[in-house]
């Protein structure tokens, strides 16, 4: 179940994407699973087409989820190797830090802002 909130800072593509991506890594989308089509999820959720869209795009460059043409969007089976990818950087990062003499407050600073500035600092 994907919820939308119109009051939320947070765009409702950035709103949908976490949700989609959330229940992909948490097993609750298995792998294979077909998702609906951009214009069927647009009109159930009352959202654009190229919102939804956009979320899809976003999935699909993360490889959470894969486009087979006509046949639609799936569930990918690279997800996983995603997050074994993400968690071998998070442990080479750790080690850095633990080298560099960096606490953990800082360390946290330091992802946000990468995060947050799309992984330029």
């Amino acid at each position: 179940m994907i919820v939308i909130d119109p009051a939320s800072p947070v765009p409702p593509f950035e709103q949908l994407r976490a949700q989609l991506a959330g229940q992909v890594q948490d097993g609750v989308l298995a792998v294979g699973t077909r998702l609906p089509t951009i214009r069927r999820l647009a009109a159930d959720l009352g959202l654009a087409v190229n919102t939804v869209g956009r979320a899809y795009k976003e999935l699909e460059e993360a490889g959470l989820i894969e486009t087979r043409g006509a046949a639609g969007s799936f569930v990918s089976g690279n997800g996983e190797q995603g997050r074994e990818r993400a968690h071998r950087a998070a442990a080479e990062y750790a080690a850095v830090i633990a080298a560099l003499g960096i606490g953990t407050t800082e360390a946290v600073h330091i992802v946000r802002a990468a995060l947050t500035c799309g992984g330029t600092i």
